[in-house]
């Protein structure tokens, strides 16, 4: 009998649609609420996406999975409640909730590092909304609208114990040809995804709450397109063309797909050749993902950048790292082609609120803001002191590409200026592993309110000195002496002046953004000691 391994995961919703993501043991059709699809097969796995159409808008109804007519989800036993598909009213302007974070390391059987990494603050927070939902009488009145998974879903190259030794059992890791104990193929990334994603309270909640999700670097490696320096480096590498093409597709199977609503993903050229192939796929994947590889560094290329419309509040979310232009000349977080995208879309109202998800910060603490940007100014004049201490101190955020930073800047400046503004824009951030609230201030005053709100990670852990250097980072004495040194080396005035109106605050932990009408609220939650969620702060955003 066809087993689920994975899944079921529930992605983008409409008003009247909803797509259903599952990996399976063979080659079976997927049905879901009477709709239903054929799986298609990468490097011998078997993957489906079900889009279940004619649905009643703003309706909340449990659903089950079957694998050629036989039951496989909900699983037998395991004490969770019904996975439940809640499609969008056609006019939401009531509460909407929007759960973030990112940075997810996967539980291991490791007691010694479990305990240094904490509780998963994702996972408690599933265990609360099992809690909730069971209790409800109406589940909808208490599932968020969307889970917003903001980079780092998995590492691989940061791998746990239990995978070390799976590698081991599968390959030699110490052939100097191969990446060692790095993952090396589509096949190992998919164990990183099963690892990632298999445990009861984690699954229950993909299958529940709509995701979406973005890429950052330790879903390809650490410093993933940080400079032309690292690419060059890594291009060295013998098994570095094996291990981009199979990141990047088995990103597009795992992640994307889902992103995208039923008409988009219809219209993509590729999506259709891999519906109609006989047999595997993997090297349309891979002729694919050279391709989006290769055209880093170039004015245009392959769009990962995506909207979800959720009636007037919209999620942008961006593609922040293989997007990039890495000439020396014309360094650039975000190629024009993508930018214009994101331009055109964050300008296509009215909105009560514009949402932007991008993995990486745009309003660092201002110091640090400052530090980005003058070793890019270095590194652009050759500097080695100055690329070595980007890669050793992960220099690589927003304002590490000061034009791409002035560029975002006069998007939500222009957005936030306009006469139908939205009541704020939101710029949805993971990485640093802390959280933090600023609200951005432009010489001019807008009518919206601007915000940077930042939650890492969901579970990891930061070195203790970090915790001094991030609130360093925040004092305005040091910021102002960096302003100095930065118009002396002619980098000019930044174009908006920011500070925090809440955190730093270091440890595990979730945010939720609450938006009702055209009024905000943000909620920070981190993992207590004893497990469970305290919450560290209410902000009210407008």
């Amino acid at each position: 009998m066809t087993s689920l391994e994975l899944g079921p995961l529930l992605r983008h919703v409409g008003t009247t649609t909803a797509t259903i993501w599952v990996e399976t043991s063979a080659s079976c059709t997927v049905e879901v609420l009477g709709a239903s699809a054929p799986t298609f097969e990468v490097c011998g796995q078997h993957y489906a996406l079900v889009v279940v159409d004619g649905l009643e808008p703003g309706t909340c109804r449990s659903y089950e999975v079957r694998l050629d007519g036989e039951l496989v989800w909900p699983l037998e036993g395991t004490g969770t409640p019904p996975s439940y598909l809640r499609t969008r009213a056609e006019d939401s302007t009531g509460r909407l909730r929007f759960v973030f974070g990112s940075c997810r390391y996967p539980p291991t059987d490791d007691p010694e590092l479990e305990a240094s990494l904490g509780i998963d603050a994702l996972d408690a927070f599933a265990v609360r909304l099992m809690d909730e939902v069971a209790d409800a009488e109406d589940p909808a009145t208490v599932l968020p609208d969307a889970l917003c998974l903001l980079g780092d879903q998995v590492y691989a190259d940061e791998i746990t114990p239990r995978t070390e030794q799976w590698i081991r059992d599968h390959r030699d890791p110490e052939d100097p040809e191969g990446p060692g104990l790095e993952i090396a193929d589509f096949g190992e990334y998919s164990h990183l995804y099963s690892e990632s994603w298999s445990d009861r309270e984690l699954r229950w909640l993909l299958s529940t709450v709509p995701t979406a999700m973005i890429f950052d670097d330790h879903d390809v490696r650490d410093d993933w397109n940080t400079s032309q320096v690292w690419r060059d480096q890594m291009a060295a590498k013998p098994w570095w063309p094996q291990r981009i093409r199979a990141g990047l597709a088995s990103y597009w199977v795992y992640q994307h797909l889902g992103n995208l609503d039923p008409e988009t993903r219809g219209a993509d050229p590729l999506y259709r050749k891999v519906r109609e192939a006989d047999g595997d796929v993997y090297e349309l994947l891979a002729d694919f993902a050279a391709r989006a590889d290769a055209e880093v560094g170039q004015p245009t290329g392959v769009r990962w950048s995506y909207r979800w419309d959720l009636g007037r509040t919209r999620l942008l979310m961006v593609d922040t790292r293989c997007a990039r232009v890495l000439n020396a000349d014309d360094r650039l977080m975000i190629n024009d082609h993508s930018f214009a995208w994101i331009e055109e879309s964050a300008a296509d109202g009215p909105l009560d609120h514009l949402l932007l998800g991008s993995s990486i910060p745009w309003l660092m603490p201002p110091a640090v803001s400052h530090v980005q940007s003058l070793d890019e100014w270095a590194a652009a004049r050759g500097s080695r002191l100055a690329e070595t201490v980007r890669q050793a101190v992960d220099l690589e955020h927003w304002p590490a590409f000061r034009a791409s930073f002035d560029r975002l800047a006069d998007l939500i400046r222009g957005v936030a200026s306009g006469p139908s503004a939205p009541a704020t824009v939101c710029v949805l951030s993971g990485d640093v592993h802390h959280s933090y609230a600023a609200e951005a201030r432009w010489p001019s005053p807008v009518r919206s309110r601007v915000y940077q709100l930042t939650c890492s990670p969901v579970r990891n852990g930061v070195p203790w000195f970090m915790e001094y250097v991030f609130a360093l980072g925040w004092w305005r004495r040091l910021t102002g002496a960096l302003n100095r040194v930065s118009r002396a080396a002619g980098l000019g005035d930044l174009p908006l002046d920011w500070s925090t109106i809440g955190g730093p605050w270091f440890g595990n932990a979730v945010s939720t953004l609450e938006v009702t009408g055209r009024d905000a609220r943000l909620r920070v939650e981190r993992s207590g000691a004893r497990g469970g969620l305290e919450e560290v702060a209410q902000l009210p955003l407008t």
